[in-house]
């Protein structure tokens, strides 16, 4: 019978365990510094806790750490890695090396609802939600984990859609009890939930990112369904509501696609949409996959969507694209692990 992971445990809960194994008080404590400050992969290694607590701890509890179990790595540096999840599951995380910064995209689901239409997790359809241990070991057994200087949750699965375990990571992260990380060093990225935005801006302090992708609503709708139940215009309406003009960064993320929404009267509407609000473009190229007939624009194209947006107040960035060789697209490479699995 598989034990119960202590890692992604958040400090009352360890608490909650200290008290129901008859462990003093201050073990939760000591527990937590092994885990997250130490990163001990066993609970031997535990030595402050007496003999006694920790044969009582191994008896139903494990630390819960698990390697990668295959990578691809590109030329320019980004390495992409995927984790079992579960019996027979695969989620993905990318890192993504540049100059003085390691960012690591974090997958909060195996597979996705939301089923956009330039998405590859989405083809997969939802399997399950990752618990906050799935989510910070991607961190916690990262090869480079010492490198890292930012965390996005914009791997594979909807954020929002998981929001009480990726709350839960989120706390671990950025507890003095945990890794200590500022809020300000993690973004979580979403199509923009309903239920999860207003609870996550108000029980967080980290970074937000849209996937708006499109200014208008029939056209967003076609590329991604989450359109429909919760419109772009009552999102914006609902974060109008809140101060992103200081240390919190609000963006939106914009692919650009050839022929599609990459004219300046996309660009136009992009401001008309977001006038009033302190935020951020991020234009993203497109990477394609299998099966969808959508081209990104080439960088002239964006280049002068960015320089149109800029010069009417906008700030806008075009993301570096990273990774091309390995499908970094997230999705490639656990659909390609799940097809060869099924075959064995």
């Amino acid at each position: 019978m598989s034990k119960y992971p202590l890692l992604g445990m958040t400090l009352i809960e360890l608490q909650a365990l200290a008290k129901r194994l008859g462990m003093p008080g201050f073990a939760a404590k000591q527990i937590a510094s092994w885990l997250y400050e130490k990163k001990v992969t066993s609970i031997d290694e535990m030595t402050n806790l007496s003999l006694k607590h920790r044969e009582l701890l191994k008896q139903n509890y494990e630390v819960g750490v698990f390697p990668p179990v295959d990578e691809m790595r590109s030329v320019d540096g980004t390495v992409k890695y995927l984790y079992r999840v579960g019996d027979n599951h695969f989620v993905e995380s990318v890192y993504i090396p540049d100059d003085d910064r390691a960012t690591l995209c974090v997958s909060s689901q195996v597979g996705c609802k939301m089923n956009c239409k330039f998405c590859m997790t989405g083809k997969q359809g939802f399997t399950a939600n990752l618990t906050a241990n799935q989510i910070i070991n991607q961190i916690h057994s990262l090869p480079e984990r010492d490198k890292l200087t930012n965390v996005v949750m914009m791997g594979m699965g909807e954020p929002l859609d998981n929001l009480d375990e990726v709350l839960k990571a989120l706390e671990v992260l950025t507890a003095s009890y945990g890794y200590a990380w500022s809020p300000k060093r993690i973004t979580l990225s979403t199509v923009g939930l309903r239920k999860g935005l207003r609870r996550f801006i108000e029980e967080s302090d980290c970074h937000l990112a849209i996937s708006l992708h499109s200014p208008v609503a029939a056209q967003r709708s076609e590329l991604m369904s989450a359109e429909k139940a919760f419109s772009i215009t009552e999102m914006v309406e609902l974060l109008k509501n809140y101060d992103f003009s200081k240390q919190r960064r609000l963006s939106f993320e914009y692919i650009v696609f050839k022929g599609l929404n990459d004219s300046q009267i996309y660009a136009k509407e992009l401001l008309k949409l977001l006038r009033g609000l302190d935020c951020r473009i991020n234009l993203i190229r497109f990477h394609a996959i299998p099966g969808v007939e959508l081209e990104g624009a080439d960088m002239d194209t964006m280049t002068r969507f960015r320089d149109y947006l800029t010069s009417h107040g906008l700030f806008t960035t075009i993301r570096a694209s990273r990774g091309e060789d390995i499908f970094a697209a997230c999705g490639m490479l656990s659909t390609a692990k799940q097809e060869e699995n099924n075959k064995s």
